[in-house]
C-alpha cells in the first residue's frame, strides 16, 4: 500500500532545518511502528476471539501479539516521535538564533557606538516641535540628550530623548530575529548609557499604543535604527534634571546640604517622581549645566531676554538712540560707601553703580533721547532674596520740554508695553513656570486707568487702609520693604493692578542730582515704579544748572570738588543743557515680581551676592 506524501509548509528562513526535522521524524515513526506493530488486518471471516492463522513462512509456534500489546508500542511509538520532534525544534531554534547573529558576531556593530569623523546619518533632520503626521513611517535623526532610560528584557529598550527645554520623545529599541539594524548588543549598550548623555538617532516615526504621558511629544514614538555617543554624562549626576526642574528648597546660599536625589538615582522623566526631593539654591549653583538645562530656568531665561528687546523696541520706536556706559569710573557715581574699588595702575578706579553721569553727557552732547543696558555694581552687603552684588540696568533718559512728566509716563508706558508683550509671547512659557511656583497672574490698570499716587498719598492710604504697624507712617521719611508690600497689597484690591507709580518723593529719600519741586522743596520731582508692591525703577528729573547742583551737593554733605564729582558739576558748565530726566529699571526685579519668583536670584544667569562669585 503506497503512502501520500504530506509536505508541510515551514517559514522561509527556516525552511532547511524543518525539511531536516520532518524528514527525521517522518522516518523515526514509522520504523518505531513497523518495529512494534507487525499485525496483518483481521479476517472478517474468521470468529470473534480465535487465533488468526500463523503468517506464510512464520515459524511455527510464535505467538502474535495481543491487542493491548498493539496498542502500548503504538503509544510508545508516538511518545518517542514527540520526543525526537521537541529535540528537533530546540536544535532548530538553536541554530536559527546563531544564524541570527551572524554565528557568533555582532550584524549591528556599524550602528551604535562612540561616533566617529566618518559617522554619517543621511535621513532628514526634524525637530521634535515640528513632528507631524507627515512624518509617520519616515525615517528622521535627532540629536538630543538621554533623559531617561529603561531595559524591558534583554530584547528590547525604551529611551526617552530631549531635543531642547521639554521638548522629549519615547524612544524604542528592540532586538531583529536577523540580528540587523539592532541586535542583542546594541540594545544592551543602549539601555546602558548614562543619563544626560548626547547621542545622534536614526529612527522611524511611528504611534505608540497609547500616548506617552511621560514625554511632551506623546503621540509618537521613534523606533531606532542607528544611535551614536557623541558625548557621554556622568556615572551619577550632581543634580537630577528632575530636581532642577522643581521649586528650589531653601534660598540659603550657605546651605551646605546636597541633594538627596542626586545619589545615583533615574527617576527622571520631568513628569513622573513627583514625590522626589527637591534642590537647595546652593545645589543649584553648584550644578550650573543642570540647573540651565531645567526648562523652568530656560523658560525664565527667555523672558528675561525679551524684556531686554521690548524694552530697546519701544523706546527706538520713539526715536531713543542707544549707547554704552562703561563699567570702570574714577569716582563713585552715587557717592556712599557702596562702591567696588579696585587698583588701576598707579590709581585707583571704581565699578559704576550707574549709568547715570553718562545718560546725562549724552544729553549733554546733544542727543535728545537716549538708552543703554549694561551691567551695574552695588557692594551692598545685603543677603536678601531681593538683592545682588551685580545686576543688569534699562536706563533711559530724555529731554525735558514741558514737565518731568513727560518723562516719567514715556516710562509708564514702556513697561505696559513690556508686560502686555511678555503675555502675547510667552503665555506658554508664564504657564511652564507657575506650575514650579505658583503665582497669581499679574494684574494691569486698564488703558488710561493707571494708577500714580504721590508718596504722601500711599502713606496716607497705609495709616488708614494699612496694618496697624503702618499706622504712623512719615511722608517725609523713604518707605521700608515692608511698607512697600502692604502697600502694594492695598493698590491690588483697591485698583485692581499690580503696577503702578509713585510719584514726588521727599527730599531726603533722593540723591543728590534729583531737582526739588519748586512749589514744594520737601518734595522732589522723583518717582518709583513699582510691581507687586516692590520697586523695579526709580528715576526723575535731573539738575541741569551747576549751581544749583553745587547747592544741592553741599546739601547732602558731598564736596564739589570732590575727584569725579567736579568734574561731572563741570559738565553743566561746559555747555548749557537742557532740561532732562530718565529712570533706571532692575531687568532682573522686573523679571522676578512679574513672575512672582521667591527670589531675584533665579532670573539671573549668574548671581553674585556678597557670598558668591561661582560660577
Amino acid at each position: 500500500m503506497l503512502e501520500a506524501k504530506v509536505t508541510p509548509h515551514w517559514p522561509k528562513e527556516s525552511l532547511i532545518e524543518t525539511d531536516l526535522q520532518h524528514s527525521c521524524e517522518h522516518r523515526q515513526f514509522h520504523s518505531l511502528i513497523n518495529r512494534h506493530v507487525r499485525s496483518p488486518p483481521a479476517d472478517p471471516t474468521q470468529a470473534s476471539g480465535s487465533a488468526p492463522p500463523p503468517e506464510e513462512g512464520a515459524a511455527e509456534g510464535a505467538a502474535a501479539p495481543s491487542k493491548k500489546g498493539a496498542k502500548k508500542a503504538e503509544a510508545k511509538a508516538k511518545k518517542e516521535a514527540e520526543k525526537a520532534k521537541r529535540a528537533a525544534e530546540r536544535a532548530a531554534a538553536e541554530a536559527q538564533a546563531k544564524a541570527a547573529a551572524g554565528g557568533g558576531e555582532d550584524l549591528a556593530k556599524d550602528n551604535y557606538g562612540n561616533i566617529q569623523p566618518s559617522t554619517k546619518v543621511d535621513a532628514e533632520r526634524v525637530n521634535l516641535k515640528k513632528l507631524g503626521e507627515e512624518h509617520l513611517g519616515k525615517t528622521i535623526k535627532l540629536r538630543a540628550w538621554i533623559q531617561n532610560s529603561r531595559m524591558q528584557g534583554a530584547k528590547m529598550a525604551f529611551v526617552e530623548l530631549r531635543e531642547e527645554r521639554n521638548w522629549a520623545i519615547q524612544g524604542v529599541m528592540s532586538v531583529n530575529p536577523e540580528g540587523k539594524p539592532v541586535s542583542k548588543q546594541m540594545v544592551k549598550w543602549a539601555g546602558n548609557l548614562n543619563l544626560e548623555s548626547f547621542v545622534l538617532v536614526e529612527a522611524t516615526v511611528q504611534k505608540p499604543l497609547e500616548p506617552v504621558k511621560s514625554c511632551r511629544v506623546s503621540n509618537y514614538e521613534l523606533h531606532l535604527t542607528k544611535c551614536y555617543l557623541i558625548a557621554t554624562g556622568p556615572e551619577v549626576l550632581g543634580m537630577t534634571l528632575n530636581a532642577a526642574n522643581k521649586a528650589i528648597s531653601s534660598f540659603d546660599d550657605e546651605d551646605p546640604a546636597q541633594d538627596a536625589t542626586t545619589e545615583g538615582v533615574k527617576d527622571l522623566s520631568l513628569t513622573e517622581a513627583a514625590g522626589a526631593p527637591s534642590a537647595t539654591l546652593v545645589t543649584h549653583l553648584n550644578n550650573p549645566v543642570m540647573h540651565k538645562r531645567a526648562p523652568v530656568q530656560q523658560a525664565i531665561a527667555d523672558i528675561r531676554m525679551t524684556v531686554r528687546k521690548l524694552f530697546a523696541q519701544y523706546l527706538e520706536e520713539r526715536d531713543f538712540v542707544q549707547f554704552e556706559a562703561p563699567c570702570l569710573i574714577g569716582a563713585a557715581s552715587e557717592g556712599g560707601a557702596n562702591v567696588f574699588q579696585l587698583p588701576y595702575f598707579d590709581t585707583s578706579a571704581c565699578l559704576a553703580q550707574s549709568p547715570q553721569f553718562y545718560k546725562q553727557f549724552e544729553i549733554a552732547g546733544g542727543r535728545k533721547r537716549v538708552f543703554c543696558i549694561g551691567p551695574v555694581f552695588r557692594a551692598e552687603n545685603s543677603n536678601t532674596p531681593r538683592h545682588m552684588t551685580e545686576f543688569t540696568g534699562l536706563d533711559m533718559e530724555m529731554e525735558i520740554e514741558d514737565s518731568y512728566t513727560e518723562v516719567r509716563d514715556m516710562i509708564e508706558g514702556c513697561l505696559l508695553y513690556i508686560f502686555r508683550g511678555l503675555k502675547e509671547k510667552h503665555a506658554d512659557d508664564i504657564a511652564l513656570i507657575r506650575a514650579i511656583y505658583p503665582s497669581e497672574e499679574f494684574l494691569l490698570p486698564e488703558a488710561g486707568k493707571e494708577v500714580r499716587l504721590t508718596f504722601a498719598e500711599g502713606q496716607k492710604l497705609l495709616r488708614e487702609e494699612g496694618p496697624e504697624e503702618f499706622r504712623n507712617v512719615s511722608d517725609d521719611e523713604d518707605m521700608s520693604t515692608p511698607q512697600e508690600k502692604a502697600l502694594g497689597a492695598l493698590v491690588r484690591k483697591k485698583y485692581n493692578t499690580d503696577f503702578y507709580v509713585l510719584d514726588k518723593f521727599p527730599e531726603g529719600a533722593r540723591p543728590f542730582y534729583t531737582i526739588e519741586d519748586p512749589e514744594n522743596p520737601k518734595v522732589t520731582n522723583a518717582y518709583d515704579f513699582m510691581m507687586r508692591g516692590q520697586e523695579i525703577l526709580s528715576g526723575g528729573q535731573r539738575i541741569h544748572i551747576p549751581e544749583l547742583l553745587e547747592a544741592r551737593l553741599r546739601k547732602k554733605g558731598i564736596d564739589p570738588a570732590s575727584p569725579g564729582i567736579k568734574e561731572y558739576v563741570d559738565v553743566f558748565r561746559s555747555a548749557g543743557v537742557p532740561p532732562h530726566g530718565g529712570g533706571g529699571i532692575g531687568l532682573d526685579r522686573v523679571v522676578a515680581w512679574y513672575l512672582n519668583l521667591p527670589s531675584v536670584h533665579l532670573a539671573c544667569f549668574y548671581p553674585r551676592t556678597p557670598k558668591r562669585l561661582l560660577p
